[in-house]
């Protein structure tokens, strides 16, 4: 992540913080930053010394920054992947953590181009197979094992470990055909040599999703937990859905990675109701999903929270959920000396109609509302994405929204 892109001292006025360790969730307070980006005081009617810029939060919600776990961000190395700007700090995010865009091959390009420019912060999972997402699903990237080259993703973890946090492997007939959950079984040995977790994409079958379950090992993320896709459904198999909560309660984690083809409302709710709660809250978003159905990490927030998931527990699922994944701090984020990095947000009362992956609808009562994301000393406008009217593609598979 690049240095903040100001210098000057910085004083957040009249805001209630939610997902800090060290101060009451509501009771108003202020938060005094250094020129330096790192945090001075934080107090209720901090005083204001010359020189500060001021910036009223009128009472909004302050957070640590919000992390999205699954994101899609090589932007011109995938044909599916958006901009960092375009789902980043303009839309309260912080931190975003690209899930196998890049494979060993083209890792080099990921971080020159994208990580390195970035003003937010960027983590990645590396893909499996070696060429990455480069035409994604049009040329997949695990169709056999010559796809896979385990020296070279040593070699290229070796040289970006300070970027890369995993393995991540798509666990779908649309990209593995009949090789079944073989891949992932070989990602998860790279994932033990390298000591790092694996991200598995879980959708339509074979891999089966509880074969997937029982090779993962806590601290393992299971993305597209909530899916509603025939065969890979929690909810069409009292087994499965049993599996994923003994998986959960050991430490298996359970992220949404929404996409335009992998969350249900109906299976999100039913499963909080049963106390199945999902780990962390990421959009898988990209280029294909933007504009339909995910639009960004404030509405994806909104569609679990009207799904039943309590408020408190969003927050944790996009910071202190997603940072213990990537090996970032998750206390004392407000103590004065370490950097600041928070989302200011509104939570508006609302009627929006939101869609998920499957075409159902939901009526959001409450909205997550960004209003800016602070990054170091820089303060970043934020709001919600306005979505372009999505456009029903047909394509030689079928058909999705663009």
């Amino acid at each position: 992540m690049v240095q903040a892109r100001t210098a000057e001292p910085l004083l957040i006025r009249n805001v209630k913080p939610v997902g800090f360790d060290t101060v009451q969730t509501g009771t108003p307070i202020d938060v005094a930053i250094g020129a330096d980006g790192n945090i001075e005081a934080a107090a209720p009617g901090l005083p204001q010394a010359g020189g500060r810029t001021v910036v009223d939060g009128q009472g909004a919600w302050i957070s640590p920054g919000w992390i999205d776990l699954h994101v899609h961000i090589w932007h011109g190395g995938t044909d599916i992947s958006i901009r960092p700007s375009e789902c980043g700090a303009e839309r309260g995010v912080t931190t975003l953590v690209d899930a196998g865009s890049a494979g060993e091959a083209n890792f080099h390009g990921f971080r020159e181009y994208i990580i390195e420019p970035s003003r937010e912060r960027i983590k990645a999972f590396l893909n499996l197979g070696s060429i990455g997402l480069v035409a994604c699903n049009r040329v997949p990237e695990l169709r056999d094992i010559k796809d896979i080259d385990l020296d070279r993703i040593l070699d290229c973890y070796e040289a970006n470990k300070e970027h890369i946090v995993g393995i991540k492997v798509r666990a779908s007939h649309v990209i593995t055909g009949s090789w079944g959950v073989t891949p992932v079984k070989l990602g998860k040995k790279i994932a033990k040599i390298l000591k790092v977790p694996m991200m598995v994409h879980v959708g339509e079958p074979p891999a089966l999703y509880d074969e997937v379950l029982e090779i993962l090992d806590p601290g393992d993320i299971v993305t597209h937990c909530f899916n509603g896709k025939a065969g890979s459904s929690i909810l069409e198999d009292e087994d499965l859905f049993q599996l994923a909560e003994r998986c959960a309660s050991e430490g298996v984690r359970l992220d949404i990675g929404h996409g335009g083809a992998s969350f249900s409302f109906k299976v999100a709710e039913a499963a909080i109701q049963r106390g199945l709660m999902p780990f962390s809250i990421s959009t898988d978003l990209h280029g294909h999903s933007m504009n339909h159905p995910v639009w960004d990490m404030a509405t994806t927030m909104s569609k679990l929270l009207s799904v039943g998931m309590p408020f408190t527990e969003v927050i944790r699922a996009v910071t202190a959920a997603p940072a213990s994944v990537i090996g970032l701090p998750g206390e004392n984020l407000l103590s004065a000396g370490n950097r600041a990095e928070f989302t200011i947000f509104n939570l508006i009362d609302s009627d929006l109609e939101a869609t998920d992956s499957n075409g159902d609808v939901a009526r959001m009562s409450k909205l997550f509302d960004p209003v800016y994301a602070v990054i170091g000393s820089e303060v970043i406008k934020a709001s919600r994405y306005q979505p372009r009217p999505p456009k029903l593609v047909r394509h030689s598979h079928g058909y999705s929204w663009r």
